[in-house]
């Protein structure tokens, strides 16, 4: 083998493994998008149940509502670390997902935000079951909790 072609081997074999680096890369980061999606899916049918019920859509059913609120706290209580991995917002994989790449900089106050939707979702674990008043009272502070960080760190439709 001559040098030119040691060399043009060499260049193959280390864009190969570049690349397989970048899929395996892109692939962590759709997988870390997809677990969050999947777990803002359980927040949604969650939420729904226990909103439809604070409106009166749904009737109250007190067991119903503790269970919804129960899976609303273990949810926010999880750790998500590995589902906000960098490289995995709107900025690298597009319509994929909505997050935006303002959550992993410097003075993101994600984790307070993700904070305070643990502390509305241990107080509507408290409410849910005592009352369809109690439930009511502590919807607004896990809708503000919500929005508080998709405002900021959401791509608006």
């Amino acid at each position: 083998m001559t040098f030119k072609n040691f060399l043009i081997a060499g260049i193959v074999g280390a864009t190969m493994i570049a690349s397989s680096s970048a899929l395996r890369a892109d692939e962590a980061a759709e997988k870390a998008a997809e677990a969050r999606q999947s777990v803002m899916q359980l927040y949604a049918f969650n939420l729904g149940l226990l909103g439809g019920m604070a409106k009166g859509a749904v009737e109250y059913d007190a067991e119903s509502a503790q269970a919804a609120a129960t899976n609303l706290h273990t949810l926010a209580s999880m750790n998500q670390m590995t589902m906000w991995i960098p490289g995995s917002g709107l900025d690298v994989l597009g319509d994929e997902t909505d997050a935006l790449p303002a959550i992993w900089e410097a003075d993101s106050k994600v984790m307070d935000h993700a904070q305070e939707l643990v502390d509305a979702t241990a107080a509507i674990e408290t409410a849910a079951g005592a009352g369809i008043e109690e439930l009511r009272g502590a919807m607004q502070p896990v809708g503000k909790a919500c929005g508080g960080c998709h405002e900021l760190y959401r791509q608006k439709d």
